[in-house]
C-alpha cells in the first residue's frame, strides 16, 4: 500500500494515548507465515499457512514530559511483560482499528542533521495475531455515569464465529467501572439490546488494557454497542471489536 497521511489517527499503548508523540506509523501487518509444502511430484510451488504473527512499527518524537502519556515515559522502560496496542485509522465510531498483544522491541534513538530526535519502536505479537476490528467508541469516550453507547452496524446479519474485543482505560475516578458489549439484530427496533455472552471486561479500577474473546462458535448479531456500569465519576476509555466472519482458532 502506498504511503498515506495519518492525520486524525490515534495510537494507544496499554491505556496510554501516545497519539500526540507519534511522527509516523510504519508496518502494520500479520497473518500466517507461508510454509513450503511443495513435494517432488508437483509442477509448481504449494504453500499452506503456518504460525500466525503480527507487528506494528512506529516512529515517535522525543517527549520527556512529565505527563502520564508522554511517549518517552511509557516506551523507554522497555517492559518485559506484554503490552496491548491499538492503532485507530480515524477516531469516528465504527472506524477501522488494528489491535495487538505484543512484546515491545527496541527504543532506538536517531538524531537527524537538523537536530530532530526520534525513536523507532516495534511491537511483535505474542499469542495472538494482529486483529483488525472496528471502534465501538469514537476514539476516547468519557462516561461520568452508567451509559448506553451508540451502536455500530457490522452488516451481513449475524455471524457464527464469535468475537474478540479490546479495552483501553486512560483515566479513571471512582471505585470501578464495568465495560461490556451488547447486541441486537435490528438496532433494538424489535430485538431489544442484550448482553453479549462473554462480552464483559473485568471491572476496571485504574489505567490499563484488556483483551477478551467469546466462544469460537458463538452467534454474534449485526449491531453492537458498549455500555458501562459501576461506581465512578469519570471513566475515559476506548473499545475495539473484531466480529469474526470465518472460524478463528488461537
Amino acid at each position: 500500500m502506498a504511503k498515506q497521511s495519518g492525520l486524525g489517527d490515534a495510537l494507544f499503548i496499554s491505556g496510554y494515548d501516545l497519539s500526540g508523540d507519534i511522527q509516523a506509523v510504519g508496518n502494520i501487518g500479520g497473518g500466517p507465515s507461508p510454509l513450503d509444502f511443495t513435494a517432488i511430484n508437483k509442477e509448481a510451488h504449494e504453500r499452506k499457512g503456518g504460525k500466525k504473527d503480527g507487528r506494528m512499527q512506529v516512529t515517535t518524537f522525543f517527549n520527556p514530559g512529565e505527563e502520564a502519556d508522554a511517549a518517552h515515559a511509557v516506551l523507554s522502560t522497555l517492559p518485559r511483560t506484554d503490552v496491548t496496542a491499538m492503532y485507530c485509522r480515524g477516531t469516528t465510531l465504527g472506524a477501522p482499528s488494528a489491535n495487538l498483544v505484543a512484546k515491545q522491541i527496541g527504543y532506538d534513538g536517531t538524531r537527524a542533521d537538523d537536530g530532530a530526535f526520534t525513536f523507532a519502536v516495534e511491537a511483535q505479537s505474542n499469542t495472538y495475531t494482529l486483529e483488525w476490528g472496528r471502534l465501538l467508541t469514537a476514539g476516547l469516550r468519557t462516561d461520568t455515569t452508567a451509559t448506553d453507547g451508540a451502536s455500530v452496524d457490522f452488516g451481513t446479519g449475524s455471524t457464527e464465529f464469535g468475537l474478540q474485543a479490546y479495552l483501553h482505560v486512560f483515566a479513571f475516578t471512582g471505585t470501578s467501572v464495568t465495560v461490556k458489549l451488547q447486541e441486537s439484530s435490528d438496532d433494538a427496533d424489535a430485538d431489544a439490546w442484550a448482553d453479549v455472552t462473554g462480552g464483559g471486561f473485568t471491572a476496571a479500577t485504574t489505567v490499563g488494557a484488556q483483551r477478551i474473546q467469546t466462544a469460537r462458535d458463538q452467534t454474534v448479531e449485526r449491531y453492537l454497542r458498549v455500555v458501562t456500569s459501576g461506581t465512578f465519576t469519570e471513566a475515559v476509555f476506548a473499545v475495539s471489536v473484531i466480529r469474526n466472519d470465518v472460524e478463528v482458532t488461537y
